[in-house]
């Protein structure tokens, strides 16, 4: 009887490394949608080595981030029309559940805590955008929307719903000024959202959540 051999630790380690690497990379733009790449370019692009990176490429292409195209090779997913309207029909799926569980069972202080950061951002914003307030805007938008997914507990939705964000986000920095113009709109959006989940009010929740997805995603449709 044949044995499958445990993966030792150090190379779990690797491969987790090699897909931050990429993710960062082409969260950076260093790595652009469309593009064609091998796996020996992908080494160079990334630091990472070969072997890691041939391991990479599987979970990339299951993912959705990496399409292997007949006789031209790999390609970063493109992003189109398509992906566009399948991105955000994902986050409506599992935000709405979300939404309405968060709003039900999280505690008056993890709401607050939530009311607070947002708060600070529009009141920051309010006497200037700076690079900083931005970055901060970036990541107070992005821990709500994780803190929220994550309520449910489920760690296979968890996992889908960041793989989706990477392509949210590639969609987000085509749009022209987004940082800029849209940091004190959409904290206003979410601060909607959390006041009706202050009032445990669900179903207001829910559509303060999805006004505030379809929101984005008009205006990334705009751009095709």
């Amino acid at each position: 009887m044949s044995m499958v051999r445990p993966v030792p630790r150090s190379e779990i380690k690797l491969r987790e490394r090699a897909y931050d690497v990429f993710t960062e990379q082409l969260l950076r733009s260093e790595i652009k949608p469309g593009q064609f790449v091998t796996q020996r370019e992908l080494v160079t692009l990334t630091g990472q080595p070969l072997g890691a990176i041939r391991e990479l490429i599987p979970r990339l292409e299951a993912e959705g981030l990496i399409v292997t195209v007949p006789q031209r090779g790999l390609q970063i997913l493109p992003l189109d029309i398509t992906l566009i309207r399948n991105a955000f029909q994902f986050r409506l799926i599992l935000e709405r559940e979300a939404i309405a569980s968060f709003t039900q069972t999280a505690s008056d202080s993890a709401i607050a805590k939530i009311e607070a950061a947002h708060q600070s951002i529009v009141s920051s914003a309010s006497n200037g955008l700076t690079e900083v307030v931005v970055g901060q805007a970036q990541q107070v938008d992005r821990e709500f929307h994780e803190t929220v997914i994550d309520d449910l507990n489920n760690y296979i939705i968890s996992k889908a719903y960041r793989v989706n964000w990477i392509k949210v986000r590639l969609i987000r920095q085509n749009e022209t000024s987004l940082d800029e113009d849209l940091v004190i709109p959409v904290m206003r959006e979410h601060l909607a959202i959390i006041a009706a989940m202050k009032r445990r009010d669900a179903q207001a929740a829910v559509e303060s959540a999805v006004a505030h997805i379809m929101n984005a995603r008009a205006r990334a449709l705009r751009l095709e």
